[in-house]
C-alpha cells in the first residue's frame, strides 16, 4: 500500500489550514486586545462604580489644541484594536472561503442580519476598529444588512460594556441598552438593506457560490499585501483625519452641562446627533455620560448619548464610504439619531 499523499488530500489539507488560521488569529488577537483587558476592568467597575475618567473631560478651549489632545487620547486607547481591525479585514479576504461568507451572510434578509450581529459579539470593537473588518466583508459581497449588524452590534451589544455600564450605572441603564440596541441593530439593518441600490444588494449571491469559489489566482502572500494595502489606504487616512476634525470641535459639540438642562428636548435632540457624529473608544459613553449627569445632565439626554455615542460615528462612515452607498450610510445615521431620541424619552420615564 502506497504511503505517499495524494495531491487532493493535500490540497483539502491546506483548504482547511486557512480558516483555521484566521481563527487561530482572530482568538489571539482579541484574547490579547479585548478580552483580558475587559476581564480584568469589570472587576475595576465592580469595585469602584467607574471605568475612568471622561475622555472628553479636559476642559480644552483651543480648537488646535483640543484636536491634537483628543487625537493624543483617542489613537492610545484603540491603536491595537484599530490594527487588529485592519489585519483581520485584509485576511478575511484572503483566508476565508468567499462561498462560506456567501452562504452564511450572503443572502438578504433576517437571518442574515441576525448572523451578522451574532458574529460581532465576539469583537468588542468600536465603530471605527469593526470598519474594517466590515469592508473587507463587504468586498467579498456580504449583504448589506448583515454586514451593517456586524458593523454596529460589535459597540452596541458589546457584552463587557453592557457588564460596566451595569456596574457603574445602573442595571436598569444596561437592560435599556441591550433591549434598543437589538432593535437598533436589527432594524437598521434590515431597512438599510431594503433601501440599497439593487447593484448593492447581491440578491443572487448563494446562488453564485459556485462562481465565488473558484480559485484565487495569484500567491497567498501577495494577495493578502494588496488585500491590506488597499484597506488601509481607504480606511485609515481618512479616519485619522476625521479624529482631528472632531476632536477640534468637541469644544462647540459638548456644551457646559449644569442642572438647568435636564431632561429638556432642546438637548435631547442635539445631543442624539452629536452622539451619532462624535467618535470615541470602547465604552467611552459610560465615563462621559456619569460625569455628565454628575453635572446635572438629565437622564433621557444621558440615554441618548448612551445609545448614539458608540453606535456610529463620522469616521466610521467615511471609513465605509466605498463599501455602501450614501443612501445607506444616511439612513442608518439618521435612524440611529431616531432611536437615541426615543430610547432617551423611555429612559426618562422609566429609568
Amino acid at each position: 500500500m502506497s504511503t505517499l499523499t495524494s495531491p487532493a488530500h493535500t490540497r483539502s489539507s491546506l483548504f482547511w489550514l486557512k480558516p483555521l488560521l484566521f481563527v487561530l488569529v482572530a482568538v489571539v488577537g482579541l484574547y490579547y486586545v479585548k478580552w483580558s483587558p475587559y476581564y480584568l476592568k469589570s472587576f475595576v467597575a465592580a469595585s469602584n462604580h467607574s471605568i475612568g475618567a471622561s475622555i472628553i473631560d479636559d476642559h480644552a478651549q483651543d480648537p488646535m489644541a483640543a484636536a491634537l489632545a483628543y487625537a493624543q487620547v483617542y489613537f492610545l486607547a484603540i491603536w491595537k484594536a484599530a490594527v487588529l481591525g485592519v489585519l483581520l479585514g485584509s485576511l478575511v479576504q484572503v483566508l476565508i472561503p468567499r462561498d462560506w461568507l456567501l452562504r452564511v451572510f450572503g443572502r438578504a434578509g433576517l437571518g442574515s442580519t441576525v448572523r451578522g450581529g451574532l458574529f460581532a459579539l465576539p469583537g468588542m470593537m468600536c465603530s471605527c476598529c469593526a470598519a474594517p473588518v466590515v469592508a473587507g466583508l463587504r468586498r467579498q459581497r456580504v449583504s448589506v444588512g448583515a454586514a451593517l449588524a456586524f458593523w454596529m452590534a460589535n459597540p452596541v451589544l458589546n457584552p463587557a460594556t453592557l457588564i460596566f455600564m451595569g456596574f457603574v450605572l445602573g442595571w436598569g441603564f444596561t437592560v435599556l441598552r441591550l433591549v434598543a440596541g437589538v432593535i437598533l441593530v436589527v432594524g437598521v439593518s434590515l431597512y438599510a438593506q431594503r433601501i440599497a441600490a439593487p447593484e448593492v444588494l447581491p440578491e443572487p449571491a448563494v446562488e453564485a457560490v459556485a462562481d465565488a469559489s473558484s480559485a484565487p489566482q495569484g500567491n497567498l502572500f501577495n494577495r493578502w499585501m494588496r488585500s491590506l494595502w488597499q484597506l488601509f489606504w481607504t480606511t485609515i487616512p481618512i479616519y485619522v483625519l476625521a479624529v482631528l476634525l472632531l476632536g477640534a470641535a468637541r469644544v462647540w459639540l459638548f456644551p457646559h452641562v449644569d442642572g438647568a438642562m435636564g431632561n429638556s428636548l432642546l438637548w435631547l435632540v442635539p445631543l442624539a446627533v452629536v452622539g451619532t457624529l462624535f467618535v470615541i473608544p470602547t465604552a467611552a459613553e459610560i465615563p462621559i455620560v456619569q460625569t455628565l449627569m454628575t453635572l446635572g445632565l438629565g437622564t433621557a439626554p444621558a440615554v441618548a448619548l448612551l445609545m448614539t455615542l458608540p453606535s456610529v460615528s463620522l469616521p466610521s462612515m467615511l471609513m465605509l464610504r466605498k463599501s455602501f452607498d450614501a443612501k445607506v450610510l444616511m439612513t442608518v445615521a439618521v435612524l440611529t439619531m431616531v432611536v437615541g431620541v426615543i430610547t432617551g424619552l423611555i429612559g426618562a420615564a422609566v429609568l
